[in-house]
């Protein structure tokens, strides 16, 4: 069993390497996207399914929160949170109509949407995507090998290069992480305002 767990270890170490090979300047263009954002009045509207739910709540949380400093609160909702919403939404229309419905009322112009999807192919996040393209946000979409529909969705996407769901996984962790860090430095005033944009 030790071996296997090792194998999982350093499939997960193979994967960030990869991340951090390949993504890096990726992930910080969406960071100075989110920030610019920000910087202007935007708000960050984020969204998924399970495990990516968690993560579109983990990421508003480290925002509207603190992630390592003290500073003011940034505006970000994930949208998996209002259970009212989602059920009303889901009874009155359909499931796949969720995130779109929600966005279609919250979003506009200057605000970032975010959808994470380790297929890349979730109606729901691809349809709030889609949604949100039509209310004039910036699109982001953090997805697994190949991005799917919902890269295709969306302005910017981070594909992580693992078709293995928990690397995928981690990996999302690892790169709200990393916009979190960026976003900071930008908020606590560490990162000249102009550098946020671009």
């Amino acid at each position: 069993m030790s071996e296997q767990l090792s194998h999982f270890v350093d499939e997960h170490l193979a994967v960030a390497q990869q991340v951090r090979d390949r993504m890096l300047p990726a992930i910080a263009h969406v960071g100075r996207v989110i920030c610019a954002a920000l910087a202007g009045g935007g708000r960050l509207l984020l969204f998924g399914n399970g495990g990516s739910a968690a993560d579109a709540q983990h990421f508003a949380a480290e925002l509207v929160g603190r992630y390592r400093r003290e500073r003011r609160p940034l505006p970000a909702v994930a949208l998996t949170t209002d259970s009212s919403a989602l059920t009303c939404i889901g009874n009155d229309y359909d499931f796949s109509a969720v995130f779109a419905r929600q966005v279609a009322a919250l979003g506009g112009p200057g605000d970032v949407v975010v959808g994470i999807t380790t297929s890349g192919n979730s109606e729901n996040v691809v349809r709030g995507l889609a949604a949100a393209r039509e209310q004039g946000a910036v699109t982001v979409a953090l997805t697994g090998e190949g991005g799917g529909r919902a890269a295709a969705a969306a302005d910017h996407a981070l594909v992580v290069p693992s078709a293995v769901t928990a690397r995928i996984q981690e990996m999302h962790t690892l790169i709200i992480h990393l916009l979190c860090e960026q976003i900071d430095d930008w908020a606590g005033g560490l990162e000249a305002p102009g550098s946020a944009r671009g």
